[in-house]
């Protein structure tokens, strides 16, 4: 029966490695892995300042990486229905995006699923620079401690249950479910709000 400590001892063993996977890993996608970073801190198989430090450089890339795609999408582009798209979905969930930028960037680093497309959308529209960026950030110095406390929540919780690993995994996976559907609540709320504050 293997429990939480080879795990442990694989990542200690394999500690730069799980660095540059975070790394690249929050360019691509962002919660699972601050979260799991979290989890993995908790247990002491990852450094916290370490931890903390590769998921703001990280999630920091994405944002100039992908502020610069929807520019150079915009060139090649600029007439293209995905777009459409885009700005439907932006428009969906952040209906004040026109009239209150900062803040709706902002309020997209916490909703899953969004951040992407409001980065790639702020390039496109070719949004103020310096405003996306301070609004980014902000959002990004805020949303890394909270996700990685995520992560240690979930560990505290599933360690006090179990220490089997596959059963400490399973515990995780529901509490990742959970987080999800109350990250959906929470953005369908915000949406909800938005709107009652734009007919106000």
């Amino acid at each position: 029966m293997h429990t939480v400590n080879l795990l442990i001892s694989l990542v200690e063993h394999h500690q730069v490695l799980a660095y540059v996977i975070i790394f690249l890993g929050l360019i691509f996608e962002g919660e699972i892995i601050a979260i799991s970073v979290g989890i993995l801190a908790h247990l002491g198989a990852l450094n916290f300042w370490f931890s903390i430090f590769f998921i703001l450089v990280g999630a920091i890339s994405k944002t100039l990486i992908f502020y610069e795609l929807g520019e150079f999408l915009y060139k090649k582009f600029n007439h293209h229905r995905f777009f459409q798209y885009i700005q439907k979905r932006v428009y969906n969930t952040l209906p004040r995006f026109k009239d209150k930028p900062f803040s709706a960037i902002f309020a997209s680093n916490f909703i899953i699923g969004v951040n992407y497309l409001v980065i790639i959308f702020c390039g496109y529209e070719k949004i103020d620079y310096k405003k996306f960026l301070k609004a980014e950030i902000l959002g990004k110095m805020i949303w890394a401690p909270i996700m990685l406390s995520l992560g240690y929540f979930f560990s505290y919780t599933a360690l006090n249950i179990t220490r089997e690993i596959w059963k400490f995994s399973m515990i995780i996976a529901v509490l990742f479910a959970l987080f999800i559907i109350i990250d959906k609540l929470v953005s369908w709320a915000y949406e909800v709000f938005e709107e009652f504050c734009d007919k106000a």
